[in-house]
């Protein structure tokens, strides 16, 4: 029901792949938040992951990355997870978190491996609330994000590139969008954290 939809699938060619992980470079170096590598989630993660990979090579700061399949394969070096072995403090590469389900997931797998979750980066904070599934089966809105959750319930430190907050904020400075700047600002009433 949001009136909006972060699409990193139009992420699709080399120019604007290469310039959002300038982007996820940046912010994850201005943070301070220390990792020795970098896990991308299948499936939107792996090819962010791994594009943050290859800039902060570029930048000098040349780290390992793996990633996982969603199905095991039992053939060729088999499994579920590829690339460099899960080890040390990694940090998961998400294009953005609604729920934290695939944070959870990749918590997991990161643990089974016998390394450390340790941050999360994303490119959109969606600041909304939560849901959570309830004993019943229903779902019910939860008053903080998924953001705070990993944060204060899971313990993973979380940067993003830009948050829902900087989307109004762009939309209120564009001619033009006073529709949209409406629709989403009374989604974020209704919805924001």
């Amino acid at each position: 029901m949001s009136p909006y939809f972060f699409n990193a699938g139009l992420f699709d060619d080399g120019a604007k792949l290469g310039r959002l992980a300038q982007f996820y470079a940046q912010r994850i170096l201005a943070s301070g938040i220390e990792f020795d590598m970098v896990f991308g989630p299948a499936y939107k993660g792996i090819p962010l992951g791994a594009a943050l990979s290859i800039e902060l090579a570029r930048m000098g700061k040349n780290v390992p990355f793996a990633y996982n399949r969603k199905e095991a394969k039992d053939h060729g070096e088999g499994g579920s997870l590829v690339g460099a072995p899960l080890k040390g403090r990694v940090l998961i590469v998400d294009d953005v978190m609604s729920a934290g389900t695939a944070a959870r997931e990749s918590i997991a797998l990161i643990q089974a491996a016998g390394a450390t979750p340790h941050a999360v980066l994303i490119a959109l904070d969606r600041q909304e609330m939560a849901t959570e599934k309830q004993a019943d089966g229903s779902t019910q809105d939860v008053p903080y994000s998924a953001v705070q959750y990993v944060r204060e319930q899971l313990g993973l430190q979380v940067a993003a590139i830009a948050s829902l907050s900087d989307l109004l904020d762009y939309l209120a400075t564009q001619g033009g969008m006073t529709t949209d700047l409406g629709r989403v600002q009374a989604y974020r009433d209704r919805y924001g954290v």
